[in-house]
């Protein structure tokens, strides 16, 4: 009875702050917004959080965190338009989206497969959405037993983990980690706020903004890389057929809910993402449907499954996030930046000391998933011409963001100097083979790290001992231990196959 009271207080804390026109309004936008950029190919979902930080600084904080959460949540749906349409996933969890969504419009049904694939999409990210809200409690309660030590390990875990957000690999991912937290070290000490790292700048004495940071690595260099590539001449199909999407839900209700619980459970496997969990949920699918044959044919089965996935994802990978301050991907370590710009610290002490916050972002979940069920429907024939913008003025304009939104922050051109310094940087770095996840996560977990890890050994005077012997330490140290030995699995697998085919 306690935890149902305590759950509807939670919900009830952010309910005022969504009684206003203003509000919708600004989710609609974030909706908008999200579409378009997981619709472009190219553009991706931790981009347009990077790129409009800045912009929320102008709404209420309550608005600001709801805005980007339907950004995040928008994204997810947005890269299954070009799937459909044109067979280029707009993001990289859609690539199982094309597999069925495309054969679908080339038999004249595009508007049937981007109406299953809205639904799919929205029902999937409410199903996220209710794991989210049920397990969060639970996470927290345990999370409130942590002490100095604990968190150290965590931010250790955090950093393991880098390995698989560079989706390549292990050392230039562990390059990038420990490069963010060296850009994280750039300021006054946390302790002692003797200045470091700062060239006797004035500007570099607070530290480096995160938000600029985020959009030169995320911004500044993703559109410097995308203007090397072509742009695709996309046909606008005739989209019809929405009503038959309510049809393939109900036929396929087993493997939607079945779909969204793996979506959900891999979500909430720090670094995992919603690519794997869509393959994983479209596998699945195929293995256990009736009519395997169809799938990759345009099976409506195969486009349930996927979206699903990608949608109820986003769920699960907020309760990492907001439970404990872990990012396991890009876009949660974007919200967690926004998070602490806007004063707020991820972990057990937010759902104790800002609950209307936690409340708004969940309102702000469930309402993003209405929006982008009605403007996947109804609006898909105009997201349908927003894909033929040419690319040079897209990117163009999202570069030009990328400069007046660092310049917003504290209106200061070193910022925007930043940027460009950081879109270089970024470019250059990834075509090396280093991606800007593992240095953001880096950035993001220094913080946590540091302190956590001097105040420790304040405590227990120089000994290290309390690591090995607290019981939440050793389990965290277990999780640790099993994140490398799985890599190192995986990294001998793949040179093994390396070496059969030589």
């Amino acid at each position: 009875m306690e935890y149902l009271r305590g759950f509807f207080d939670l919900w009830g804390a952010g309910l005022p702050h969504f009684a206003t026109l203003d509000t919708h309004v600004i989710l609609f936008l974030g909706v908008v917004i999200g579409l378009i950029f997981g619709a472009l190919p190219g553009l991706s979902a931790s981009m347009a959080l990077a790129i409009f930080i800045p912009f929320t600084f102008g709404f209420d904080p309550y608005q600001g965190i709801a805005f980007l959460v339907a950004m995040y949540v928008a994204t997810c749906f947005g890269g299954a338009l070009t799937a459909i349409l044109v067979n280029i996933p707009g993001a990289p969890s859609s690539v199982s989206t094309a597999f069925d969504g495309y054969p679908m419009a080339q038999r004249g049904e595009a508007g049937r497969a981007i109406g299953t694939a809205a639904l799919a999409s929205s029902l999937g990210g409410l199903v996220g959405l209710m794991m989210l809200m049920l397990f969060s409690p639970l996470i927290v309660s345990l999370a409130r037993k942590f002490g100095t030590w604990e968190y150290t390990l965590l931010a250790v875990m955090g950093i393991t983990i880098i390995s698989y957000v560079s989706r390549g690999s292990m050392v230039k991912g562990l390059i990038g980690g420990v490069l963010g937290l060296m850009l994280a070290t750039v300021g006054e000490d946390p302790i002692i706020a003797y200045p470091r790292f700062t060239l006797n700048s004035v500007e570099l004495a607070g530290g480096i903004n995160f938000v600029v940071l985020l959009i030169g690595l995320f911004g500044m260099a993703e559109a410097l890389l995308q203007l090397e590539k072509t742009g695709v001449a996309v046909p606008i199909q005739k989209l019809s057929g929405f009503a038959r999407s309510f049809r393939d839900i109900g036929r396929n209700f087993k493997c939607f809910l079945r779909s969204s619980m793996i979506g959900t459970l891999i979500g909430a496997v720090p670094a995992a993402g919603p690519t794997i969990a869509t393959v994983v949920s479209y596998g699945v699918a195929k293995r256990t449907s009736k009519s395997p044959q169809r799938f990759g044919q345009g099976s409506s089965e195969g486009l349930v499954a996927a979206e699903a996935a990608d949608n109820a994802c986003v769920g699960g990978a907020l309760i990492p996030m907001m439970c404990l301050g872990i990012p396991g991907c890009p876009m949660t370590a974007v919200l967690i930046g926004a998070l602490l710009i806007h004063g707020l610290s991820p972990g057990p002490r937010l759902f104790a000391d800002n609950p209307a916050y936690v409340s708004s972002i969940y309102i702000g979940y469930g309402l993003a998933l209405i929006w982008v069920l009605f403007c996947g429907i109804l609006g898909a024939r105009l997201l349908a011409k927003v894909i033929t913008i040419p690319r040079h003025m897209l990117l163009s304009l999202i570069m030009l963001l990328c400069m007046v939104g660092a310049y917003s922050l504290s209106r200061s051109m070193f910022d925007v100097l930043l940027v460009v310094v950081f879109g270089i940087l970024g470019y250059f770095l990834q075509k090396v083979g280093i991606p800007p996840a593992p240095i953001i996560l880096g950035a993001v977990l220094g913080p946590m790290f540091e302190p956590n890890l001097r105040r420790s050994l304040i405590l227990s005077q120089g000994s290290m001992l309390p690591y090995v012997t607290r019981p939440l330490c050793l389990v965290i140290l277990g999780i640790i231990g099993f994140i490398v030995a799985i890599n190192f699995v995986q990294t001998r697998a793949a040179g093994d196959d390396d070496n059969d085919e030589d």
